[in-house]
Parts: structure tokens; C-alpha cells; sequence
């Protein structure tokens, strides 16, 4: 029976993801990733050389999906923000591969250095939108996009003060949906 490498590498990554995201790089084991793909500790090493190296493997998987989780909408800051709130509730993982990435690997400084890619499209149309007199002109579009997705990650996976979880009721994703919706409009909207 052949192997079948490309598909061994898919579910090494995707429980690479899990347990990245689950335990940072330091907590990572790699002795579960393997048991949970099935690949072992061999190939996993020959693929990408360490524990550090299967992570950038699988930040640079999973970062368009950060950073495109939900479409940017320049004109719709107040909404882009709550779907992003919705978005954390439906795939935690993400945010929290981020932040091990910031914490364990960049810990101050731009997180997508050298995937401009990513984030000049948004910074432009911020630009834009605060040239149509939409968004609070005197601010970078860098910070403005700063500001919504730390506004957005108010109850996320990685809150200091609390998180929510897809399982509260609905009446709170409502309420915490409203504040969000109107800080960033008061905030960002003239």
C-alpha cells in the first residue's frame, strides 16, 4: 500500500494546529501530534526540522485564515467588528495560534511583517474611507485596523478579562454584539 504524503502532511498540520493552539510552542508535544496524525516523529522531523520549524509550518498555513477570517469592509467598521467577535466564537484556534505567535515569537512590533499581502489592501481602504470623510480622519490606517481588532478581541479566546464561548446565550452575544457595534462607530465613524 503507498503512502500518500501530501495527505499525511495535511493531517500533520491540521493537529499541529490544534495542539499549537491549545498549548503554545514551549507546551506543544510532539509525541501527541504524532499520535493524533498518525506521522511519526521521524517524517515530522524530516519535513520541517523541529518543533519551532512545524509551527512556522503551521502559521503560514493558518495566516490568511487569521487575517481573512471574515471580509474587510472599510466602510462598515462597526459590523466588520462584530463579525470578527462572531468569527472568534466559531474558530478560537485562530486567535490563539496569533497570540502564542506574538507571545512566544514576536512580541512587540507589526505580527504580519513581511506579508504586506495581507494588510496593505485594508490599510488602502481605511485610507480611502477616511479621504470620503467615513472614517475618523488624523489616525494611521494601521492603527485604526489596530484599534477595531483589539476592540473586536474584547471577549475572545484570549481576553484578559473575559472570554466568551459559542455556548453562552444568545441574549449576551446580542448585548456584547450592540457594545462593539457602538464603540467602534463612536469611536471610528464620524
Amino acid at each position: 500500500m503507498a503512502r500518500d504524503g501530501a495527505a499525511s502532511r495535511v493531517r500533520l498540520l491540521a493537529a499541529a494546529a490544534v495542539e499549537f493552539a491549545q498549548h503554545g510552542i514551549v507546551g506543544a508535544r510532539v509525541d501527541r501530534i504524532a499520535a493524533s496524525s498518525g506521522v511519526n516523529k521521524a517524517q515530522m522531523y524530516a519535513w520541517y526540522g523541529s518543533k519551532d520549524g512545524l509551527f512556522d509550518a503551521v502559521f503560514a498555513a493558518q495566516l490568511h485564515g487569521i487575517v481573512d477570517a471574515v471580509p474587510f469592509d472599510a466602510d462598515d467598521l462597526p459590523g466588520y467588528a462584530v463579525r470578527l467577535y462572531d468569527s472568534y466564537l466559531q474558530a478560537p484556534e485562530l486567535v490563539r495560534l496569533a497570540s502564542w505567535n506574538r507571545l512566544e515569537r514576536m512580541p512587540t512590533g507589526d505580527l504580519l511583517v513581511g506579508h504586506d499581502e495581507l494588510s496593505e489592501p485594508k490599510f488602502a481602504a481605511i485610507a480611502r474611507a477616511q479621504a470620503d470623510g467615513s472614517i475618523l480622519a488624523g489616525l494611521r490606517p494601521d492603527e485604526v485596523y489596530s484599534l477595531v481588532i483589539a476592540l473586536a478581541g474584547t471577549w475572545s479566546p484570549v481576553s484578559a478579562t473575559f472570554t466568551a464561548s459559542a455556548a453562552d446565550s444568545e441574549v449576551d452575544h446580542q448585548r456584547r454584539r450592540a457594545a462593539l457595534r457602538l464603540v467602534v462607530a463612536r469611536a471610528l465613524v464620524p
